[in-house]
């Protein structure tokens, strides 16, 4: 139902009640239910460290398209290396969820999903090491964890798990005609073959069963054991008899299954794993609401959430910004700070970050510095940007549907129709005169900062395919709106896909009936209107601000037409950029100076870097320390008055002394001349 259309909500309040805890409940993993480990913020480190077996951990993204789809086979990896998890287990961490964003930003995590390997016994803290290969098939995972549990030395392998090398075949004969109290199997296979490390370890949680492999090099052995092809498994019983397991088709699961069910062989009746426990906090039992809206009209909320997300979240996954990175942000503020048609302090906030980045002498700047400035540190008067993601348009029927991407093609859509609309907005940017602007910073923005790599792979294709026959800021707009489309197409049906806000070709015939022809029978669009629809739905008059976050209360959604007319008083105003900035300028050099000194400090030298990283910190806490009649004065601040105050005396002592004398001189040579 639309948003303000007066009608009654069709659906019981009880069954809309329960699609809100559903959906509030609901994530690509579950604790206690996928045969995984959910790690987060609180969790993990104690989880990695010091842990008695191994770990490989998928870092992603709940938004990822890509990180959605690959959830099925990652739990079905899940489930398929149980019986692997006293040796190495599988955990997920999710670096969508607001809690988790340091952590995955102390593990250097850019893109999703990532993979990182984690040896056993490990003493201090590591990122772990990077998987390589063709890590998205299931096979290959299962045998980079077999290759990532050989490489441990002796003394940090696990202790559950036995050796994966192959024993020699005088080790396998000693064994002949000798009882045991248990069985052992011989898995026989050629060198490159991983089933028998498979069935090692399938087994370790067996007992009355040793599981052993060996090579097909030794072709005597091979002829004594009456083996002819490979794998295959010989197997010695308890009482001394033996022989080859006759199995129709020689698979890693056919030989874990026959040897789990011999007789005496069963599970060992293990502690349970020792799981991480997430530290005692108050559990947030809010439950998200669910929030009516217009789906013809553009929710601010959306903007500055993403805009949210984009300089706090996406760009904290890079601790330095240099190069091509550095230009492309920069780029992509400047075309923010003069296009973007949001609330005043949100406008003025990119332009102070615009001008501080023109300004800095450096060609490369921390992710830190940047922060700072977007958390308002140097506390500049009249700029604001949420901290709080609340999607409207953007909202999913589950939280990882929809959200941040949604918002990041409505943040390009409203920049290439606000370029498009206002010609000379770019103007002494050295940006202008390109209509390929917008798309060119968002192709590049996507290359370097979208965390899903794969989604950043297909834009790059569409922008190599046809991204250059962009002449006009019109076209810009089309091309988008286009590629957007083709997007829809590809994953209609797909698992990202939202089953309340299906992949359709947009705008629908009730939003843009002008938009959709036939012609001859088939579908068609009518891309002039298409063009004028987008000029209308993407421009500052058609932005609704309900749910934006207030300034002055931070902690309290804003509901409500009152504030939406109050927030449409503080829309950016074209020709008054200049104006609106002069009462800043004095606040934004203050800033500078000081971002300036800690940019400065993160440049020296490396085996000073510590140090001078613990220095800063000890400034800056007592920067923030010192208040004085309610405005916060540095330390800097009160000694560069002292020192004016005591060099204001001294030159003030120094000209009444010399006037003083200068007088004395005047009335010796006037006396004595009248004399």
């Amino acid at each position: 139902m639309a948003a303000g259309s007066g009608r009654p909500l069709a659906v019981p309040l009880l069954l809309l009640l329960a699609a809100a805890v559903a959906a509030a409940a609901a994530r690509l993993y579950r604790a206690g239910e996928d045969p995984l480990t959910v790690l987060t913020a609180g969790t993990v480190r104690r989880a990695l460290l010091n842990s008695s077996a191994a770990w490989v951990v998928q870092f992603y993204s709940s938004s990822c398209g890509h990180c959605i789809a690959f959830a099925p086979t990652w739990r079905a990896l899940a489930g398929d290396v149980k019986d692997w998890e006293s040796a190495i287990r599988i955990g997920v961490l999710d670096c969508g969820e607001e809690e988790n964003y340091e952590t995955c930003k102390e593990y250097g995590i850019h893109y999703y999903p990532t993979f990182r390997y984690f040896k056993a016994f490990t003493k201090q803290f590591t990122t772990g090491e990077n998987s390589k290969g063709a890590d998205r098939e299931l096979q290959t995972v299962r045998q980079m964890m077999i290759d990532f549990l050989q490489n441990h030395s002796q003394e940090s392998r696990p202790p559950a798990c036995p050796s994966l090398d192959p024993v020699l075949s005088s080790d396998i004969t000693a064994l002949f005609d000798k009882n045991s109290d248990h069985y052992t199997a011989v898995v026989v296979e050629s060198n490159n073959s991983y089933v028998g490390r498979e069935v090692i370890l399938d087994l370790i949680q067996y007992e009355n069963i040793v599981v052993k492999r060996a090579l097909n090099s030794d072709k005597p052995f091979l002829e004594k054991l009456g083996i002819t092809s490979v794998p295959s498994c010989y197997l010695m019983h308890p009482n001394g008899s033996r022989g080859l397991i006759n199995i129709v088709k020689p698979l890693r699961s056919s030989f874990s299954s026959y040897l789990k069910s011999l007789p005496g062989v069963r599970k060992k009746l293990l502690l349970p794993l020792e799981l991480p426990v997430k530290e005692n906090k108050e559990e947030s039992t809010e439950i998200k609401q669910w929030k009516e809206f217009d789906k013809s009209k553009l929710y601010m909320a959306d903007l500055e959430s993403g805009l949210h997300y984009l300089l706090r979240v996406e760009l904290a996954t890079h601790k330095m910004l240099e190069g091509a990175e550095l230009k492309t942000f920069k780029d992509f503020v400047t075309v923010a700070a003069k296009l973007f048609p949001g609330r005043q302090p949100v406008v003025k906030l990119l332009e102070t970050l615009q001008e501080w980045l023109v300004s800095l002498p450096l060609d490369k700047i921390p992710y830190d510095a940047i922060l700072d400035l977007v958390n308002n540190k140097m506390r500049i008067s009249g700029i604001f940007l949420t901290k709080r993601i609340e999607w409207v348009g953007c909202q999913g029927s589950r939280p990882e549907l929809r959200g941040y991407t949604c918002s990041l093609w409505k943040l390009f859509h409203t920049l290439t129709v606000q370029a498009a609309l206002r010609p000379k907005a770019l103007i002494n940017t050295g940006l202008e005169d390109n209509p390929q602007i917008v798309l060119q910073i968002m192709r590049r923005y996507i290359h370097h900062f979208f965390g899903c790599k794969a989604c950043a792979q297909h834009f790059e294709e569409m922008a190599k395919e046809s991204m250059d026959s962009v002449k006009t800021l019109d076209k810009a707009v089309l091309w988008l709106w286009e590629k957007h489309n083709v997007v829809n197409n590809r994953l209609a049906g797909d698992l990202t896909e939202d089953p309340k806000f299906p992949k359709v070709q947009w705008p629908t015939p009730d939003l843009c009936p002008a938009c959709h022809e036939e012609i001859k029978g088939l579908h068609s669009w009518n891309e002039d209107q298409v063009l004028q629809f987008m000029k209308y739905h993407y421009n500052s008059e058609n932005i609704l601000y309900k749910y934006t976050e207030s300034q002055t209360d931070s902690s309290e959604s804003e509901v409500g037409d009152t504030r939406e007319v109050k927030d449409k008083n503080l829309l950016k105003k074209p020709s008054g950029n200049r104006e609106n900035n002069i009462l800043g300028q004095e606040n934004i050099r203050d800033s500078e100076s000081k971002m300036l000194d800690k940019l400065i400090g993160n440049h020296g030298p490396v085996k000073d870097r510590g140090k001078n990283a613990v220095e800063s910190v000890n400034r800056e806490e007592s920067r923030q320390s010192v208040s004085f009649l309610g405005i916060g004065f540095s330390n800097i601040d009160m000694s560069l008055c002292v020192v004016l105050y005591v060099a204001s005396s001294l030159f003030l002592m120094i000209m009444y002394f010399f006037f003083r004398m200068r007088s004395k001189r005047w009335k010796v040579k006037h006396y004595r001349s009248s004399v």
